[in-house]
């Protein structure tokens, strides 16, 4: 299976030490679009995902071809939400990557499934592959100041015994 990945996620378990999650998860690979590139490896030089996406044997940077459909998602999302958007209707992948509300509610309306950071590491703590889900979610709103609401965080720890 494969899926087609946003910012957001890549930067996030990258930044936790969990971005193995992903070959795991996706073992025929993840699928990004040039934005999502450029915001992660070039315009992220030196921070917390853009060495090891560029060195990740898993990871496929594929142009967008509609680029109207781009501009169109654009009027809502930023251009990497949009690009992965369109580009996983361009290739048919059902799994999108992201984490923004607004992005996980447009991936609904044109049928993808999308899979957040969250999401991905209950995955993990099931699977075996993350220890404590409780601290994993700590570092990342600490140290990643990643924003997530207290029921979202909650009802992770629940859905694995955590909580």
């Amino acid at each position: 299976m494969k899926a087609v990945a946003n910012s957001s996620v890549l930067i996030a378990l990258s930044l936790i030490e969990q971005l193995a999650l992903l070959p795991r998860r996706f073992p025929s690979g993840i699928l990004i679009p040039p934005a999502v590139w450029r915001e992660v490896v070039e315009t992220g030089q030196g921070r917390p995902g853009s060495e090891d996406i560029a060195a990740a044997a898993w990871v496929k940077v594929c142009q967008v071809a509609d680029t109207g459909f781009v501009s169109l998602l654009r009027a809502e999302l930023d251009e990497g939400e949009s690009e992965a958007l369109a580009l996983a209707r361009q290739v048919r992948v059902s799994v999108v990557l992201l984490d923004e509300k607004d992005a996980r509610r447009t991936a609904r309306r044109l049928n993808l499934l999308p899979l957040g950071t969250v999401g991905l590491l209950v995955w993990g703590k099931r699977i075996g592959a993350v220890g404590s889900l409780k601290a994993q979610l700590d570092i990342l709103q600490t140290r990643g100041r990643f924003r997530l609401s207290p029921s979202v965080y909650e009802q992770a720890l629940r859905m694995v015994g955590e909580g």
